[in-house]
C-alpha cells in the first residue's frame, strides 16, 4: 500500500512537472511568433531572418555576410531605432546554420517564417535563393534579401528578390581583357562545383573562346568535400595554361591558389567575385602569391563616403578589416529599414519591396559604404563595377568602362 502510494504522488509530482514545461515551452513559442516588446522603451521588434553557411569550408563566408546585418541592426538599435507611422521598432536578427546547402535554407526559412514571422530573410548564396523562391510568394510572403551575383535570381520573375551586389557577368569583359592582356589565352577551370560556379563558368567560356582563347582544362571542385587539391590541380597544370580561372569562398578559393604556385604555375587567376582578394590574403600570408589575380576590389582600398567610419567601427567590433560581404549587407539592412518607413509597413513584404528605390535614396550619406544609385526593374541593386589586381604584391585599381 506504501508502495502504491509513493507511485501515485510520483505521478502526480511528474505530471505537475510536465505541465509547467510544455506551459513555458508553448510561452516561449508563442512569444517568439510575434513582435516582442522591449522593457526600456516599449519599441517593438521586427525580426529579421538569415540562413547562410555559418559551419563547414564557407563559415567564415556566411559570418562575415551575417557581420554586416548584425552590426547595421546593432547601430540602428543603439540610436533608438527607427520609427513607423509614429510607432517606435527595433530590429532582431534571427540567424541559422544552413551549411550552405540549399535544402537546408529552405527548412530554415520556414522555421524563421513560423516562429518569428521574418517580413526579410538573407541568404548569402544562389542555391538558397533558389530554394526559398519556391514559396516566398505564397501565403507566407517575404522579402528574399539575395547576397549573390547571378542575375537569373532578379530575372525569373519573382518580385520579393532583390539581389544585392552587382550581377557578375559585367566582370567577365575587363577580367578577360586583363589576364589574356598580362598573361594569355589559355585557361583552366577550376571553380567551385555549386550552381553559381556552373553559372560563371557558363557564361565565361564562350566569351574567352570569342576572344580567341582556349579552355584547356575544365573541372571543378566541391570544398564541401575536398580539402587537399593537389591532384585536381596537378592535372590541370599538366595542359600547361596561362591563366586559372578559381572561385568560391575565400578561403578554399585561396588554398587552391597557393596549391598551384607550390606546384609551379607562374600564370594568372580569374576569381569569380564571390572569393575576395584581401580574404584570400589571410590565407597564402601575403598578396606575392596572388600576383596575377584580377578580382573585386577589397572594400578597404575602396574610396565610397562611408569607408572610413564604417573600417573604424566593423575592426572594433570585430577585430580584422571588412570585406564587401560585409559592407554589402550593411547596406541592404539600412536600405530596407528605409524602405519600411517610406512604406509605412515593417511586416507587408509587397510594400516594403515597392518602396526599395525610396530605401537607396534616403540612405544616409555617411552609411554609403558603396554607392548605389537605384534598384533596376528586376530587382537587383546597380553599382558601379570595382575592380583591381594584384601586381608586384599590391592591389591596383584596373578602370572599368
Amino acid at each position: 500500500m506504501q508502495k502504491l502510494r509513493s507511485l501515485v504522488g510520483l505521478s502526480i509530482i511528474f505530471v505537475f512537472m510536465f505541465s509547467l514545461v510544455a506551459c513555458n515551452s508553448s510561452k516561449s513559442s508563442s512569444s517568439a511568433s510575434k513582435p516582442s516588446k522591449t522593457e526600456a522603451d516599449g519599441a517593438s521588434t521586427v525580426n529579421i531572418g538569415y540562413s547562410g553557411p555559418l559551419s563547414g569550408p564557407a563559415a567564415f563566408y556566411g559570418k562575415r555576410t551575417l557581420n554586416g546585418t548584425e552590426m547595421a541592426a546593432e547601430e540602428i538599435n543603439k540610436a533608438g531605432g527607427f520609427e513607423v507611422n509614429g510607432k517606435k521598432y527595433k530590429l532582431n536578427v534571427v540567424a541559422l546554420d544552413d551549411k550552405y546547402l540549399p535544402n537546408e535554407t529552405g527548412a530554415n526559412a520556414k522555421r524563421l517564417l513560423q516562429e518569428n514571422k521574418t517580413p526579410i530573410i538573407f541568404t548569402p548564396h544562389s542555391g538558397g535563393v533558389a530554394a526559398l523562391q519556391v514559396f516566398n510568394q505564397t501565403e507566407n510572403k517575404f522579402i528574399i534579401g539575395a547576397y549573390t551575383s547571378e542575375p537569373k535570381i532578379t530575372e525569373n520573375g519573382n518580385k520579393l528578390t532583390v539581389r544585392i551586389p552587382p550581377r557578375y557577368d559585367g566582370y567577365i569583359e575587363p577580367f578577360t581583357k586583363y589576364e589574356m592582356d598580362h598573361f594569355g589565352k589559355k585557361i583552366a577551370f577550376l571553380p567551385t562545383s555549386s550552381q553559381y560556379g556552373k553559372d560563371w563558368s557558363e557564361k565565361l567560356q564562350p566569351y574567352w573562346e570569342k576572344q580567341g582563347g582556349k579552355v584547356v582544362y575544365n573541372s571543378s571542385i566541391d570544398f564541401a568535400k575536398d580539402t587537399d587539391f593537389f591532384t585536381i590541380v596537378t592535372n590541370a597544370l599538366k595542359k600547361k595554361p596561362d591563366v586559372l580561372f578559381i572561385g568560391g569562398a575565400s578561403e578554399p578559393t585561396a588554398k587552391v591558389a597557393k596549391q598551384a604556385r607550390e606546384l609551379g604555375f607562374k600564370g594568372g587567376f580569374i576569381v569569380m567575385d564571390q572569393a575576395k582578394l584581401d580574404e584570400m590574403k589571410k590565407v597564402t600570408g601575403s598578396y606575392d602569391v596572388l600576383n596575377g589575380a584580377i578580382g573585386v576590389m577589397p572594400l578597404v582600398h575602396s574610396e565610397s563616403p562611408g569607408i572610413p567610419e564604417f573600417i573604424k567601427n566593423y575592426k572594433a567590433k570585430y577585430n580584422e578589416d571588412p570585406g564587401s560581404e560585409a559592407g554589402l549587407n550593411y547596406i541592404a539592412t539600412y536600405v530596407f529599414v528605409e524602405a519600411m518607413k517610406a512604406a509605412g509597413s515593417v511586416d507587408d513584404p509587397e510594400k516594403i519591396r515597392a518602396h526599395m528605390q525610396d530605401g537607396l535614396d534616403k540612405l544616409p550619406e555617411d552609411k554609403k559604404v558603396y554607392v548605389i544609385p537605384k534598384i533596376d526593374d528586376h530587382g537587383g541593386f546597380e553599382g558601379e563595377l570595382i575592380i583591381a589586381a594584384v601586381e608586384d604584391g599590391k592591389i591596383v585599381p584596373i578602370k572599368v568602362k
